[in-house]
């Protein structure tokens, strides 16, 4: 497989603390929808398909099962919004609002 995130594949991304995780899979995310209310959409999937790819790589050290659960319909959602018929009817907003609760709580440790 080939990782747009290189260094964090090779074993840096499970030093991360989950919720520094849950950020930086954020931020991607919100480039995707950023892009996508600009209209563009292969900026968009590039940036849905960064966000999964971390997604991924954090389902693949996750401890616990109510957190791999949390996470794994979470990914079900995220590709749901960007790439199916959007059945669990997300909006713009509230992939923002999700995220930025993390965004937060890993920056109040720096």
């Amino acid at each position: 497989m080939s990782y747009q995130h290189r260094n964090l594949a090779g074993g840096r991304w499970n030093r991360l603390p989950f919720l520094e995780k849950m950020a930086n899979i954020g931020s991607e995310v919100e480039r995707a929808l950023n892009w996508r209310e600009k209209h563009n959409a292969i900026y968009s999937q590039q940036a849905s398909l960064r966000a999964l790819e971390l997604m991924d790589l954090t389902l693949d050290s996750v401890k616990g099962f109510a957190r791999l659960k949390e996470l794994a319909r979470l990914r079900e959602a995220l590709v749901d919004y960007f790439f199916g018929a959007n059945e669990f009817m997300s909006t713009t907003e509230s992939w923002k609002k999700y995220f930025s609760h993390f965004t937060y709580a890993a920056r109040r440790n720096y």
